[in-house]
């Protein structure tokens, strides 16, 4: 008689292969380490250790349904695999309920309020260092993670000297574990950072990063906790935003990669709509009053720029260590930011721009400052730089050390560079080897008829590929990239571009003379032709009728 046990094992194996799979139950730690992270986070009540009184079986389920609705996962009310991944992921320290679940029905509509805001819109800020970072790079990143927030709304921020930290209003630091704030961090992971919600008290604004972080800027993915992403996040907190459940929110909970380019990063629309409920919608820049005076006025509308850039479609204005940023046709701010605090790797101290302009090639921008160039892509530098400017091999008599203007003409892709009256061109190509000059350069600048020969720094700007070129406080306009324009008319860059005063009409002064006589010389100057051509027309009518 045959053995039945391999035929009883082979349906065994067959039933259980055919089962449909049973998610395996949390073990006791996972399921203890879940309450506690759904009491941390406000999804549970804490529990009372003087009553003793647990947590019941109902309660946490209804906690964990609701964790799992604000996180964007299948409302099991288990601790299942996808909700305990996401309990695992990094994360900001702040609550993501803070009230009762009425409350949370109420702010799930888009956008989520602490109900608390600063009472003023000029802030003022403070950072301290990581040790991993250079310190200019992390100030550049705080800059850029609060100009997010007010590029939205109407807040100004001012930063402050490490000195005057103590006054500030956002009181940034970085901290391990127990930091006398109640929210200690848990090392390497989980918790990234908080911040208070403003207020009265001497914490309020303040913002902390958990030190036992990689942080990075910009970097691969796994490579470390991107610091300008959760930078972004804990001002939101800061200015009165608590988490949201919407995607995409920079205010979710749950830490979601770098964000890319800090130029480039725009707030998602929640975000945004959330911020201007708080402080109101930003005034469009363009309706910005030109009759009104306003404190960086002098700088910006004497005009004597540095350098003029075209800096992908915006129009950057460099004057002594600061700059103005014109964006879709209007100006960023009426006040100028600070260069080195936007372009990571000039060296500190950097208060003159000679010349800039974005390569087509690899869209890298190159700055003159001296007798050296910098190579940046985006807002950070190339490593190796600065190098000589004689590597241009541009010369005229001897090499040539400082450049004037530099630009890409839009007519034929070329690159050219102005420098004591003449111009070389550049045949630039992928790869980003610095370029020879092209073959009979240099070249007098007078063959730009119409323009300084000397400008300031030009550009090409709009679809028909104008020129401008840029000198003291005006600016001449080569049209479609032409050479023969004989007469050009200057044009005033206070007014046009920096969004200044017109000047107010000159009068002639009390008991200057008047040229009155009647000769032909007289009469032309004193009418105008058409004038002229209707009393003449006049006068044959008359004839022919009399």
């Amino acid at each position: 008689m045959m053995d039945p046990r391999p035929a009883v094992l082979a349906l065994t194996a067959a039933v259980i292969a055919l089962a449909p799979p049973v998610c395996p139950a949390p073990m006791p730690d996972q399921y203890s380490r879940g309450v506690d992270w759904l009491s941390r986070y406000g999804y549970l009540p804490p529990p009372d250790p003087r009553t003793g009184k647990l947590q019941t079986k109902e309660g946490i389920e209804k906690a964990i349904r609701q964790m799992q609705r604000f996180g964007g996962l299948k409302e099991t009310g288990k601790l299942d695999s996808a909700t305990l991944k996401l309990m695992s992921t990094p994360r900001c320290s702040l609550p993501d309920i803070v009230g009762t679940e009425d409350r949370l029905r109420r702010r799930r509509k888009r956008y989520t309020l602490s109900g608390l805001r600063w009472d003023k819109t000029n802030l003022t800020w403070s950072p301290s260092l990581p040790p991993n970072l250079k310190p200019d790079l992390v100030s550049t990143l705080m800059f850029h993670a609060l100009q997010v927030w007010s590029d939205n709304t109407n807040i100004q921020f001012s930063g402050l000297q490490p000195k005057d930290a103590k006054v500030a209003d956002i009181r940034i630091s970085f901290a391990r574990f127990l930091h006398d704030d109640g929210y200690p961090f848990d090392g390497k992971g989980g918790t990234l950072a908080h911040a208070f919600f403003p207020g009265t008290v001497e914490i309020a604004g303040d913002t902390h990063f958990d030190d036992e972080e990689t942080w990075t800027y910009g970097g691969q993915d796994g490579a470390g906790t991107d610091l300008f992403t959760v930078a972004v996040h804990e001002f939101g907190h800061a200015l009165g935003l608590s988490h949201s459940s919407v995607n995409p929110s920079i205010m979710m909970p749950y830490y979601q990669g770098a964000v890319g380019d800090i130029r480039s990063y725009k707030l998602p629309q929640d975000d945004v709509q959330a911020i201007q409920i708080l402080y109101g919608e930003i005034k469009p820049k363009y309706f910005i009053d030109r009759t009104t005076p306003d404190p960086g006025s002098k700088d910006r509308c004497e005009g004597g720029f540095d350098a003029i850039g075209n800096i992908r479609g915006d129009v950057f204005f460099f004057k002594g260590p600061y700059f103005w940023r014109m964006q879709r046709g209007s100006l960023v701010s009426l006040n100028p930011a600070q260069i080195t605090n936007f372009w990571i790797g000039l060296p500190q101290g950097t208060d003159k721009i000679d010349a800039v302009y974005e390569r087509k090639t690899d869209s890298h921008i190159i700055f003159f400052i001296g007798s050296q160039f910098w190579v940046f892509k985006d807002t950070v530098a190339l490593p190796g730089y600065p190098q000589p400017i004689s590597k241009w091999g541009m010369r005229n008599q001897q090499v040539v050390e400082k450049v004037d203007a530099a630009f890409v003409w839009a007519h034929n892709g070329k690159t050219y560079i102005f420098s004591g009256g003449l111009f070389w061109r550049f045949t630039e190509s992928q790869g980003g080897a610095v370029p020879r000059p092209d073959a009979e350069y240099p070249r007098n600048a007078s063959l730009w008829k119409g323009a300084p020969a000397n400008p300031d720094d030009i550009m090409s700007w709009g679809s028909a590929g104008d020129t401008y070129f840029f000198k003291g406080n005006s600016y001449w306009v080569v049209k479609s990239g032409g050479l023969d324009q004989d007469v050009i008319i200057p044009k005033s860059t206070a007014v046009d571009w920096m969004f200044c005063p017109p000047p107010p009409p000159t009068t002639k002064s009390a008991g200057s003379s008047c040229d009155c006589s009647c000769g032909v010389s007289g009469a032309s100057r004193s009418f105008p032709t058409s004038r002229l051509i209707f009393i003449s027309v006049l006068i044959m009518s008359l004839i022919r009728l009399g």
